[in-house]
């Protein structure tokens, strides 16, 4: 009778397991998920926590214990995924760049892809000629920390920021000229969602996503 209790007791524990979602700004997001789920319902939960309503750029990525990349199909059964035992760690990260970003509707959508937009710059997964990473970057830089400003923004400002995996002096130099000079020729660059905006429009018109090799 007790290891009958017993084994119903494990067996209980069995049908779910905790599960951590990385999102793109590095928060994490921790729910209970049922065994029998699928990949859909963890992804619902994950748009409600964000309010995300324009789904269709964004997937779930799990990274087995030998860093192979697998995206999670919304439509399978999660235990199909896992070579390892829960806790299990996910990402929340963007399938594809929009074709159009000025068709994306919601600020938290535009804020995310944005996020993605440095993270793959950051890695070296955006391809692109020097002279349109510096305008890329510069557009980074200004959604960051506002138009250039002498008093706040002393010689070499830029250099705190890492937005390749390694750059030139050079290449240094002319994002920061670009955020001196031509940002600030707009003065609706002040604002940060703008700027958001026109990383995404700049990214379309210059870069190649390499989404498999996404992270």
């Amino acid at each position: 009778m007790l290891s009958r209790l017993m084994s119903g007791s494990v067996r209980s524990l069995d049908r779910e397991f905790n599960c951590t979602v990385r999102l793109l700004d590095d928060t994490e997001y921790t729910c209970t998920v049922q065994r029998d789920a699928k990949g859909q319902w963890l992804f619902e939960q994950i748009c409600q926590h964000l309010s995300l309503l324009e789904k269709d750029y964004f997937g779930i990525r799990y990274v087995d214990p030998d860093k192979q990349r697998v995206n999670v199909l919304l439509f399978i059964l999660f235990i199909l995924f896992f070579s390892a035992q829960p806790p299990f760690t996910m990402c929340l990260r963007v399938k594809f760049y929009p074709p159009d970003p000025a068709a994306l509707k919601e600020e938290i959508t535009r804020y995310l892809v944005f996020l993605q937009i440095k993270r793959d710059l950051y890695h070296g997964r955006l391809l692109c000629r020097s002279s349109d990473a510096a305008m890329l970057a510069a557009y980074i830089l200004q959604a960051e920390i506002g138009d250039y400003d002498a008093g706040k923004h002393p010689e070499g400002y830029s250099s705190k920021f890492q937005f390749f995996p390694k750059h030139s002096e050079r290449l240094e130099r002319r994002i920061a000229e670009i955020h001196k000079t031509e940002l600030m020729m707009c003065q609706e660059m002040q604002h940060s969602l703008l700027s958001r905006h026109l990383a995404l429009w700049y990214c379309r018109g210059t870069a190649e996503y390499i989404s498999s090799n996404g992270q």
